[in-house]
């Protein structure tokens, strides 16, 4: 249960008793890979359960209300952990410098053009695939989205070596057995949630998210970050309600 916990604290701003920290420790982090997927999958089932109490209010799910406040309901729950990688991320990638100025643009916490137009756009598309979706399906989604965006996380995070000498993701170390069981659990969540067509299609989709946004940083940033790992947890996002709206019934 600790890396379980420690999965949780790293990746919402649900608090949780982790205990006293030991400097001298090894970093916690990487035993807890393998439940990112399924804390994902707990973030979707939330908002998936503010989606269909929502819902019930009439008009607020054909209006797109309901998909509305699902979506920011992950956001909270998540401290827009997510979201505020892919601004930063995108405002990196946008300015003209060389890889320093990159990295420095990423440690900025002010919002730039890029950053919120990339926000705008992944909203949009989220949205736009939510909205149309049956309650229950809907809820199906957001969990293996949820699920498949937090693998994202773990597959950019080996894919890929971090840009900075310091930083959070030096904790997140992804070796063949924390990557094997992270994948089982990803795949156990998606598959029976979109089924097996668009469970493999959403599958192979996350695995793409990750690899282009790796090679991306590698380039862009000359390796990954904490924020990069938050794009790819973004993007894999939206991907992947887009893909349960192509597959739905």
């Amino acid at each position: 249960m600790p890396a379980a916990l420690h999965a949780i604290g790293f990746l919402t701003r649900v608090p949780v008793p982790l205990g006293p920290v030991d400097p001298d420790e090894p970093p916690r982090l990487a035993p807890a890979v393998p439940w990112f997927p399924l804390v994902g999958a707990l973030v979707g089932a939330l908002a998936g359960g503010i989606l269909t109490l929502v819902d019930l209010l009439p008009g607020a799910g054909p209006s797109g209300v309901a998909a509305a406040l699902a979506l920011a309901a992950g956001i909270v729950v998540t401290g827009a952990l997510h979201e505020d990688g892919l601004a930063d991320t995108a405002d990196g990638l946008g300015v003209h410098g060389d890889r320093e100025r990159r990295l420095a643009v990423l440690r900025d916490s002010r919002l730039g053009t890029f950053g919120a137009l990339a926000l705008l756009v992944w909203g949009l598309t989220a949205w736009s695939a939510l909205r149309p979706l049956r309650v229950e399906d809907a809820v199906l989604a957001l969990v293996a989205a949820g699920a498949l965006s937090r693998w994202a996380i773990v597959l950019h995070a080996a894919f890929a070596t971090p840009a900075r000498p310091d930083g959070a993701v030096h904790a997140l170390r992804v070796d063949a057995t924390t990557g094997t069981l992270a994948t089982v659990a990803a795949v156990l969540v998606a598959m029976p949630a979109l089924g097996p067509g668009g469970g493999a299609v959403a599958i192979a989709v996350a695995i793409a998210v990750a690899l282009l946004t790796a090679t991306g940083a590698r380039r862009a940033f000359g390796g990954i970050t904490g924020d990069t790992c938050g794009a790819a947890a973004a993007l894999t996002q939206a991907a992947v309600l887009v893909v349960a709206l192509a597959f739905a019934a």
